[in-house]
């Protein structure tokens, strides 16, 4: 030990140098005689008034009882020299401090200096508030609407109409007159852009599976997307493992009914809702039922909650239901502002279809005036004759509107509507005009 550091180890001023001490680590917020500057030549009686002290890392000793004459000499302690939370020291207390660097100019001044930052304190974990518009569930994995092998194996396309029957429609058109062609087709196109105030749902369902209903769903989107300018949704109401994906040309799903049920909040901006929807290669947007696999069904609270919903960002909205006597295609054909029940060309899907109808006549409100039935042929060789047919539905009171038979449709698939038949593409938009007009007189 050499001489200086004797010397530094005196006390100064004749005093008590433990009970300095002592008082320092009490009064001063708990600093050691190192941090004080008793370590540096200056014992505590000789460091200034106004001098900042750095706080222990470790938990200062309990303060003795001081008595009078000390708590009178004693040093307020002020807003900065309340001891924050301890936090563990890095380093301990008996580890050689590392030499002094140069002053700071407040030390040298004499004038006070700036407290130092106070010590991060630990964080309060809080709870997340979750946005209400997002999911409460991880997302849902994507999924192919059809298997890749099976991709492959379609073949090419055909044309709903054959090589000889567009040649001999080509020559017609150069013969006739286009005036009158024109005016049904201004009319049509008028029809189908009707302004709306609310969005419009038109429901479709029918009396069993495999008669064409989704097919007419997708026909009913795409043609209403064509010739509105503002956003057309189709969506998805089947309980199995409905085709309205594959025909309306998704290669993938993600999102389904059931998924966006508890999404949706009216917060929410019509990009938002999209992002959870398929957007179709032509235009608008598709909702499905599933992922392509057997799982929980679509039940009816889901569906109103989403229909209302939607309503807001949608202009139209077709529902592809399923087939009745189920009870998401009763809530839908109950509160739908329009009605299109699929009929196939059979004796006994005819049959059906007006038992459908005969329901539907004794809703409380007059759904019969708005439904409408597609009388679809699913078969070149149709048994049945098509007027007979009509004329026993129109009995019940609805429009009628049948629907040829087409290859292309036939064959399954995406639909393409540069294929369709030039019959088809008529019949639709005839139906497409007839649902939106009773769509948009009901208030």
């Amino acid at each position: 030990m050499t001489q200086g550091e004797q010397r530094r180890e005196q006390p100064s001023g004749g005093g008590d140098w433990q009970r300095n001490v002592l008082r320092e680590l009490g009064g001063a917020g708990g600093s050691s005689p190192s941090e004080t500057g008793a370590g540096d030549g200056r014992g505590p009686a000789s460091a200034r008034p106004g001098e900042p002290t750095l706080r222990l890392v470790h938990p200062a000793p309990a303060r003795p009882p001081a008595t009078a004459p000390e708590a009178a000499t004693a040093p307020e302690a002020g807003a900065d020299d309340v001891p924050g939370p301890q936090v563990p020291g890095p380093v301990p207390s008996s580890a050689p401090r590392a030499p002094d660097g140069p002053a700071s100019p407040a030390r040298m001044s004499g004038t006070p200096a700036a407290a130092g930052p106070e010590p991060e304190r630990p964080a309060t974990p809080s709870v997340p508030v979750r946005d209400p518009r997002l999911p409460a569930s991880p997302a849902p994995e994507s999924s192919p609407t059809l298997d890749p092998r099976l991709l492959l194996a379609l073949g090419r396309p055909l044309h709903g109409d054959s090589v000889t029957r567009r040649t001999g429609r080509a020559l017609r058109k150069l013969t006739s007159s286009v005036n009158q062609d024109v005016a049904e087709q201004t009319r049509i196109a008028r029809e189908l852009q009707q302004p709306v105030t609310t969005g419009r749902v038109v429901a479709v369902t029918s009396i069993r599976g495999g008669v064409g209903k989704s097919t007419v769903s997708a026909l009913l989107g795409r043609t209403l997307n064509h010739y509105r300018h503002d956003p057309v949704l189709t969506l998805e109401a089947d309980t199995a493992l409905g085709t309205l994906p594959v025909r309306m040309g998704a290669e993938a799903v993600r999102w389904t009914c059931a998924d966006l049920a508890p999404i949706l909040h009216p917060s929410m901006q019509l990009t938002d809702v999209t992002g959870y929807l398929v957007p179709v290669s032509d235009g608008g947007w598709l909702l499905p039922a599933g992922r392509g696999q057997v799982g929980p069904p679509l039940d009816m609270t889901s569906y109103r909650k989403v229909t209302l919903a939607l309503r807001r960002y949608f202009a139209v909205t077709v529902a592809d239901c399923e087939t009745l006597p189920g009870e998401v295609a009763r809530t839908a054909m109950d509160t739908a502002h329009a009605r299109v029940v699929v009929a196939p060309t059979t004796a006994e899907g005819v049959g059906a279809t007006r038992q459908v109808l005969d329901w539907l006549a004794r809703l409380p409100h007059s759904a019969l005036a708005t439904t409408v039935v597609a009388l679809v042929s699913n078969t070149p060789d149709t048994l049945l004759d098509g007027k007979t047919a009509a004329g026993h539905l129109k009995e019940a009171g609805v429009t009628v509107v049948p629907v040829p038979y087409d290859r292309h449709l036939a064959g399954g698939g995406p639909i393409r509507t540069d294929l369709l038949s030039h019959a088809t593409q008529q019949a639709v938009l005839r139906l497409a005009a007839e649902v939106m007009g009773r769509a948009v007189r009901v208030r």
